[in-house]
């Protein structure tokens, strides 16, 4: 637990505290009194409601949407499966300004709805419930997907032989088994869409907010520190609760599994019941998923006299967007891949550090530590940017010039998806066979290599692709952080959608196709990332 401490304590923990602190001290003086004159506002009061209950209606819609389809990608075997589940994991790591704008192209006024039924959804709920599930479906695949996967099909098929209907045996085997992955994913679903910012700003218009875009308000246009302050610690006193409530719930849910290889339990489909469910999963993910991302591909390709790859030409010159860049912006490919590749990493080895002192721990301390992972995804991205560039500004923290601010700022969202994803496969796992394996003379470094990682080797890998995907497409806090000769991509499409005019706007598009191709690319060889098991008991990649 020491390594994930020392890093949460220096880059969370220092930097919120450092902000807020700033905010709510004025000449040396506490001002506590600006809590109460916030909390009494009406309208502040109307956002927070507004805040929660979207939240908890997106939160259900994704899980009732995508639930079928982690059971598809986790037993069903079909060709192009690879390719469809890093498709729809592209929509995870898009800005969320360029998912809204797709949105809003297909929802809008002259959007696909509008022009065949004359139905328009924008500045509406349904608009913002639609995007969500669109950001968050992969989410609930891979999570859940990733635990389905591993479970030995063979006590369902017991509970079949006993008597059992197919729903009942689902219910009572699968269900209980798949309980704490669901609860993570929705945990993870949960805290974005409470978060949300882009989505809500450009769907909901004027009508709606949340408290994250509240927050940027105050802080970036009125420049009024002291309520964004209190926004922030009313989000880390709703965060608090909510993991203290699923850690309680979630705990009592957990118990040891049988994990067998993945390789092993998917089949084709059988009988008319699966062919329907996967027709099912396949509309559902062409409708939600690809129709959005073909909107940004023909927007790229919709270039000046029919000329469709003038834009991306335009990406090539420092000129682009009207001096937007000192640099050109498909230099910011190369800055994503080496961001992301650092992020990854440190978020590997800290939260993989984390989920294994959480299996092998117990006790209010463990609980206390597994709510502190997870603040970061309940936290304003506007806090932590800002919050970044106040507190290390001075020796020996003094990293503002340094290239690792963006992955350290990237790394404190990419840690909790690590958790999240390894932690219920890793206290699925019967703790005797580490007792036998250490009784025989293994060393701790050992028992891990020799027991546990064959068995969770796909939950890390399906670690490892969450935590790249959100590193290429971390904007809030990336954006106050990157500096102006080496911008990350969604910096790159935020600066170009904020400047007026068709070419800028198309050029916008251009590079959010080149960000969405680059992350499918980098999926895709995760994809091709696999841990067998062998006879021996080792395992081999």
């Amino acid at each position: 637990m020491a390594l994930p401490l020392a890093f949460f304590a220096l880059f969370f923990a220092y930097p919120v505290a450092a902000i807020t602190g700033r905010g709510l001290k004025e000449d040396g003086q506490w001002q506590l009194g600006r809590v109460g004159d916030v909390l009494t506002d009406p309208a502040i009061g109307h956002v927070l409601w507004f805040t929660t209950w979207q939240a908890a209606a997106s939160t259900a819609l994704t899980l009732l949407v995508a639930l079928p389809g982690a059971y598809v990608f986790a037993r069903l075997d079909f060709p192009g499966k690879g390719v469809l589940r890093a498709v729809v994991t592209v929509p995870f790591v898009l800005p969320t300004v360029v998912a809204g704008s797709a949105f809003l192209a297909l929802l809008g006024r002259g959007g696909l709805l509008d022009q065949l039924w004359g139905v328009r959804l924008d500045t509406t709920v349904w608009a913002i419930l639609l995007a969500h599930v669109f950001f968050n479906y992969a989410v609930v695949v891979r999570t859940v997907g990733g635990l389905w996967a591993q479970l030995d099909p063979r006590q369902e098929e017991a509970a079949r032989v006993l008597g059992a209907s197919r729903l009942r045996a689902w219910r009572t085997v699968t269900l209980p088994a798949l309980t704490p992955a669901v609860a993570s994913a929705a945990l993870m679903v949960f805290l974005f869409t409470f978060t949300s910012f882009g989505v809500v700003q450009i769907l909901g218009g004027p009508r709606y907010a949340t408290l994250e875009v509240e927050i940027y308000q105050q802080t970036a246009q009125l420049l009024d520190l002291p309520t964004a302050a209190v926004l922030t610690l009313v989000q880390f006193a709703a965060v608090g609760v909510l993991l203290a409530v699923h850690a309680r719930t979630v705990r009592r849910s957990e118990a040891t599994l049988r994990l067998v290889d993945p390789a092993h339990t998917a089949h084709r489909p059988r009988g008319a019941a699966q062919w329907a469910l996967l027709c099912g999963v396949l509309g559902t993910a062409l409708l939600l998923v690809v129709v959005p991302l073909a909107v940004l591909v023909q927007r790229s390709l919709d270039g000046p006299g029919g000329d469709a790859l003038a834009f991306y030409r335009a990406l090539g010159s420092a000129e682009s967007g009207g001096g937007t860049f000192t640099v050109a912006p498909l230099e910011a490919v190369g800055n994503s891949l080496e961001y992301a590749l650092a992020a990854t990493a440190v978020a590997l080895l800290v939260g993989g550090l984390a989920a294994a002192a959480l299996t092998r721990r117990a006790g209010r301390l463990a609980r206390g530590f597994d709510a502190l992972l997870m603040l970061p995804l309940g936290t304003s991205a506007v806090t932590v940017g800002f919050g970044f560039l106040i507190a290390l500004d001075e020796p020996p923290l003094d990293l503002r010039s340094s290239w690792l601010l963006v992955p350290l700022a990237q790394a404190l969202v990419g840690v909790p998806f690590v958790v999240r994803t390894m932690l219920p496969v890793l206290r699925a796992v019967d703790a005797r066979l580490r007792e036998a394996a250490a009784v025989l003379g293994a060393s701790p470094l050992r028992v891990w290599r020799e027991v546990d990682l064959p068995l969770v080797g796909r939950a890390v890998a399906v670690a490892a692709g969450f935590a790249f995907a959100v590193s290429l497409g971390e904007f809030g806090a990336t954006v106050f952080i990157a500096r102006p000769d080496s911008p990350t991509l969604p910096v790159a499409v935020a600066r170009l959608l904020a400047r007026p005019g068709e070419s800028t706007y198309g050029q916008a598009m251009a590079l959010s196709t080149v960000l969405m191709l680059v992350c499918a690319a980098a999926l895709l060889v995760l994809e091709r990332v696999r841990v067998r098991v062998r006879t021996d008991g080792g395992s081999e990649w």
